[in-house]
């Protein structure tokens, strides 16, 4: 069975994006490594240069109610292996509405893949009954945040959200850990900042991570080439750091 990841937070633009293709990258280098695109809005798909139409998608997998194989969705693109996501996710909410297996549809979507070792999965910034599906295929939640006032916002409900799918659907979900990206920590609020996730981290019963994030150019130049940071430039400092985290989450 593959140890599957899980990267969210509900804030938008924090990264989410970013920490999944590398992960899935670095851990794709190592083992056979699946990344599955939960946002409507498709970044990770862009980057790894996946097909949306006249292809299968997630949406055809967890929504349609053909239930198609996930193996039929799966993409092998340069970058690596990925279920893309579709704009028609949207529509979630109100096509599964009513269907008390709703939330289950990846989980037993993922039940019949066995060739991964590991899963990534990058969600959308918003509480649905995608997230949910998420959650509730998971082992491990990563919580990308940043070093400023509002990067905590919402962070409790998620949280509420994660500890309630533990309690009802998925007793093996546990948060793996805050993840601070884009921190250069040269101001003093930054610092007191990265102070204070910590001492909410502990409160959630989790970790801040120790390794951060460090943000450069190389990272966009990446996503505009529509290559893996691993592969265009694994000297980065962004590289090196999501290189370092991924050693750290698999100790973990």
């Amino acid at each position: 069975m593959a140890t599957v990841f899980v990267v969210a937070n509900q804030k938008g633009g924090i990264g989410k994006s970013t920490t999944a293709t590398n992960l899935a990258g670095i851990l794709g280098k190592k083992a056979k490594t699946l990344l599955i695109d939960a946002d409507p809005q498709g970044n990770s798909t862009s980057t790894y240069e996946a097909k949306v139409e006249d292809v299968a998608t997630l949406y055809d997998v967890i929504i349609d109610s053909d239930k198609l194989p996930i193996a039929e969705a799966i993409q092998h693109t340069d970058n690596g292996d990925i279920v893309a996501s579709d704009p028609l996710l949207v529509k979630a909410e109100k096509m599964l509405d009513g269907d008390v297996e709703g939330f289950y549809r990846l989980k037993d979507a993922l039940e019949g893949l066995d060739d991964y070792k590991y899963i990534v999965i990058d969600t959308a910034p918003s509480l649905n009954i995608i997230l949910y599906n998420c959650l509730i295929a998971a082992d491990k939640v990563i919580i990308p945040v940043t070093a400023d006032a509002y990067s905590m916002q919402g962070i409790q409900q998620l949280y509420d959200t994660i500890m309630a799918v533990k309690r009802r659907q998925n007793r093996d979900l546990s948060i793996a850990g805050l993840l601070l990206v884009r921190y250069s920590g040269r101001s003093n609020l930054e610092r007191e900042t990265r102070d204070n996730i910590e001492a909410v981290a502990k409160q959630m019963n989790t970790k801040l991570f120790k390794t951060v994030i460090r943000e450069c150019v190389k990272t966009k130049e990446a996503q505009e080439q529509k290559k893996l940071l691993i592969d265009y430039a694994p000297k980065c400092n962004t590289c090196l750091d999501y290189v370092e985290f991924s050693k750290e989450l698999m100790k973990r």
